[in-house]
């Protein structure tokens, strides 16, 4: 059994922090292509806002959509927003995406189609050391899709956030030394190549169709850098003991990024890079 995580997420703090998430991913869904009978599985589902967009199409036919996370802060954020939208086609579980190999319901070959949004660098990221858990990842996936079926994922993709990350990791490394700070850093942005490396030669099964990536700077919601570092930069601020110390490293961050990241116009603006595959299973 996996050991239990500590929750970062809430849905109040997403949709402070990051509601443009969802709102930008219009070209990852346009790739996931759903049609009404699709059976969908979402890895890294978030609060579900996706979920009810999309199951307005297999609304019209006899299709699904099943969402996992791996917080069960969003799941039960994402079933009850379906549950207020009348969203009969979509259903949420609590659910690592690590422990898909492990998840014996979810690697029957039933799903046509599998798709993920903005979770996948979380993902690979608490496995960064560990390419064969890694691996495991994208063969417990191939074996959730029947044969034939695809998947589409939007994540960060090499230099994603860069001016966000070399913040974090040196306010923190400047307290406790760089090889703790980075043994904090949770993300992991690949390239493509990365990806159709290890989907088609380490895994197998699958035959990378497109691969993208795409500098996409994007405007602070209105939590604004603070907002934003508090949210996504929780795991490195716990290298810290919590209370002044942290307070003073997450200040320091946040200073220091509403300069870089101040837009002369207004805002601030933040350097997302966005890798966006499309793979089928052979």
């Amino acid at each position: 059994m996996a050991e239990d995580k500590k929750d970062h997420w809430s849905s109040e703090a997403y949709q402070h922090a990051a509601s443009f998430v969802p709102k930008l991913a219009t070209k990852i869904v346009q790739w996931l292509d759903p049609q009404k009978d699709n059976v969908i599985l979402d890895i890294g589902c978030g609060d579900g806002v996706l979920n009810i967009q999309i199951q307005e199409i297999l609304a019209q036919g006899s299709g699904s959509i099943h969402g996992t996370d791996a917080s069960p802060a969003m799941i039960e954020a994402a079933t009850e927003a379906a549950k207020k939208a009348g969203a009969s086609k979509c259903t949420f579980e609590a659910v690592d995406a690590l422990e898909l190999a492990r998840t014996p319901h979810l690697q029957r070959a039933q799903y046509t189609k599998l798709f993920s949004n903005a979770a996948l660098h979380w993902v690979l990221g608490a496995c960064k050391t560990d390419a064969a858990r890694q691996s495991e990842f994208f063969a417990a996936a191939r074996d959730a899709l029947a044969p034939g079926g695809t998947f589409a994922f939007e994540m960060g993709g090499l230099g994603n956030v860069a001016e966000m990350r070399a913040a974090l990791l040196g306010a923190v490394a400047r307290r406790v030394g760089l090889p703790e700070a980075v043994g904090h850093d949770p993300w992991f942005f690949p390239d493509e190549a990365w990806v159709t490396q290890i989907m088609e030669d380490t895994v197998g099964g699958w035959k990378v169709e497109r691969a993208e990536r795409e500098y996409r700077p994007t405007m602070a919601d209105v939590g604004g850098v603070e907002g934003w570092v508090r949210l996504f930069g929780a795991q490195f601020f716990e290298a810290l003991p919590d209370g002044k110390e942290r307070e003073e490293c997450i200040r320091e961050v946040v200073d220091v990024l509403e300069v870089v990241c101040g837009s002369p116009s207004g805002g601030f603006h933040l350097g997302y890079v966005r890798l966006r595959v499309l793979a089928r299973k052979l």
